[in-house]
């Protein structure tokens, strides 16, 4: 069934251009109508009727939906702080029912500053602090949730602040980024990005002992304050996956730092975005944002439009977010916010503070800002393209995608159409809408701007199929969770068990035009997993069976259930990379019981050996 949306007869261009024009081969198309109760549009059949006798096509236009979409880093986010004083005290770990909370009311990030007191003046990190931050990590993974990470060693009491003010200095603290590199690196999934931090009060930068000439001064920097200021945007960018950002505080540290001009001549050109350089992989955080002119001390160029036009320019590709600071009419109001959130592409926004503020925006306002943090996509329609039966080849699958948010995406984000049938599941990459043929990166679409996005499903069997798009974490760890995956936002699209959006067509392949070896970077992949979820489900009856007789109980029994419940995910969506990752968590939870576990030794030994068993099946 199908909603009465109009069809759409936008006019011909980029991909769907050079498609209409190809003899494409392959494919019997079915009208959406007929067969898919899922997705929300209108199926339009050319082609034949048209006098394109080798050239048939159905068109599928969508409803956009109005609702706030909670999709992964994106939107507002929910501040969290834990401390760990010299006795060892103060560490309040995340609850993942909180988290999951946070999910229900449409929060997918929370901000997590880890304040390290008790290491100010020394260079050795305690292991078990090492394991409550990975433990963190861990219940947001669970929870479905992306953390933006920073570490700082002190925060302000009243104000006026004075010296001294508690933070490290440069050697403690870069040995403290050498220690926390391999936990950074193994736990990147859920981080959003990272925020520069160490350096001063709540690791803003500003309030310094040790990163100023002259603490009380703290606003004047040397040429050596700037270098060491550097060595630690340079040792956290090297600790990082490459494929991970940081953000800074303030324009000047990046524009300093890296040797970069203010003004639009400074920022990130369309050739460098995404390049891996450290340039292209420091954004920005503005944590008095709408407080004053400058906001306070954020923006520092002379004359302010020069820092002003950077951001709005380098945040096209960069993340950018922060928090309101104080009142400060009319810049702290609706109009004025909502225009500057645009401009300079917010990603994210903190909903716990300023309080002020955010209620002056009235409940349209917040709601608005809810929908449009970051990017929001939409589909818009999606034509198929077939040629000849007669003939041997791929059909042609478009799909137009608008992005009503105010920023892309900050991190990777592949696009794949998923073709499923009751023999089988198959992922094909999509190319973008230039003439590289490159795999596409929802990366590249930009707020404001409709993108058309073209797959040819090589190495696809024949037989016929219902279409997905497929917007997944690139992150084997969770790229099968419907957490991690992007939502678009329209009526009657999502499928929750999978995370794709269904684009209500259906298609007969005729003939497979190459195997998927012979396809390269854009052939198809097999998704599904039958056995391997026939193992999992076998393992899960044998982990409930110890749990009647109490052989396994406590806090173990909650995360192996959980490993073996985004195992199932993974597997039902065919990836089996990300489902072994979840089972090798399983096995590590196994083999180093956890204050409060109970795990009875034989219990134990039988089911590390099943999912030892389950990961060898899905490699």
């Amino acid at each position: 069934m199908t909603d009465t949306a109009p069809t759409s007869h936008r006019p011909l261009r980029g991909p769907r251009l050079r498609a209409a024009a190809a003899v494409t081969l392959g494919l019997l198309l079915v009208p959406a109508g007929a067969a898919t109760t899922a997705a929300a549009g209108t199926a339009s059949t050319a082609g034949a009727r048209a006098g394109l006798a080798h050239d048939r096509s159905t068109t599928v236009s969508y409803r956009p939906s109005d609702a706030i979409i909670a999709n992964p880093q994106r939107g507002f986010y929910r501040h969290t702080e834990t401390h760990y004083r010299a006795d060892g005290s103060g560490y309040t770990p995340l609850d993942a029912a909180t988290l999951r909370g946070y999910r229900d009311d449409g929060v997918t990030q929370i901000l997590r500053v880890f304040y390290l007191e008790k290491f100010a003046a020394t260079p050795t990190l305690d292991p078990q602090w090492l394991s409550a931050v990975d433990a963190d990590l861990a219940t947001a993974r669970e929870a479905g949730v992306s953390v933006i990470v920073r570490f700082a060693y002190a925060q302000g009491g009243a104000w006026p602040y004075s010296p001294p003010y508690g933070d490290a200095p440069l050697d403690v603290v870069l040995s403290h980024i050498e220690q926390l590199g391999p936990l950074l690196r193994t736990n990147s999934d859920v981080i959003a990005t990272v925020q520069s931090g160490f350096v001063g009060l709540w690791g803003e930068g500003y309030y310094t002992d040790h990163f100023a000439a002259d603490p009380a001064d703290p606003g004047v920097l040397t040429e050596q304050d700037w270098a060491k200021r550097a060595a630690v945007v340079r040792a956290l960018l090297d600790e990082l996956p490459d494929d991970r950002t940081l953000q800074v505080r303030t324009m000047s540290m990046k524009q300093t730092i890296l040797g970069v001009p203010t003004g639009e001549e400074g920022a990130l050109t369309p050739d460098q975005a995404h390049d891996g350089t450290d340039l292209a992989r420091v954004g920005h955080h503005n944590d008095c944002f709408l407080a004053s002119p400058d906001d306070f001390g954020t923006f520092l160029s002379n004359p302010l439009a020069l820092d002003e036009d950077y951001l709005a320019a380098d945040t096209r590709y960069v993340p950018m977010g922060g928090e309101t600071c104080t009142v400060n009419p009319p810049k702290s109001e609706w109009e004025s916010a909502s225009t500057l959130m645009a401009r300079y592409h917010f990603s994210y926004l903190n909903r716990d503070y300023n309080q002020d503020v955010l209620n002056s925006w009235g409940g349209a306002g917040i709601e608005e800002t809810a929908k449009r943090l970051g990017y929001r996509f939409v589909l818009e329609d999606s034509t198929v393209t077939a040629g000849s039966p007669r003939a041997d080849g791929s059909p042609t699958v478009e799909v137009g995608v608008r992005n009503e948010g105010w920023a892309a995406p900050y991190n990777e984000r592949p696009a794949r159409l998923v073709l499923r049938n009751d023999e089988g599941t198959w992922a094909v990459p999509f190319t973008g809408d230039d003439a590289s043929a490159l795999p596409a990166d929802a990366r590249d679409w930009a707020p404001g701007t409709t993108t058309v996005i073209t797959a040819e499903p090589c190495g696809v069997p024949k037989g016929k199929y219902d279409a997905y798009l497929d917007l997944p974490s690139p992150d084997a760890s969770v790229q099968g969770d419907p957490d991690f995956s992007i939502r678009t936002a329209n009526a009657g699209t999502w499928t929750a068990e999978t995370g794709w959006n269904d684009l209500g067509q259906r298609v007969t392949v005729r003939a497979t035009r190459s195997t998927p070896r012979e396809c390269g970077d854009l052939g198809a992949v097999r998704l599904d997993h039958a056995a391997e979820r026939a193992t999992l489900a076998a393992i899960t009856t044998a982990l409930d069976g110890y749990a009647e007789t109490g052989e396994v109980s406590g806090p173990v029994l909650q995360g192996l259930r959980e490993s073996l419940r985004r195992a199932e995910r993974h597997a039902v969506a065919g990836r089996a990379d990300a489902a072994a990752a979840a089972l090798e968590r399983a096995v590590d939870r196994l083999a180093a019981p956890r204050r409060g576990d109970r795990l009875a030794e034989a219990a134990r030994a039988d089911l590390i050996g099943k999912v030892q068993a389950a990961i060898d099946q899905l490699a």
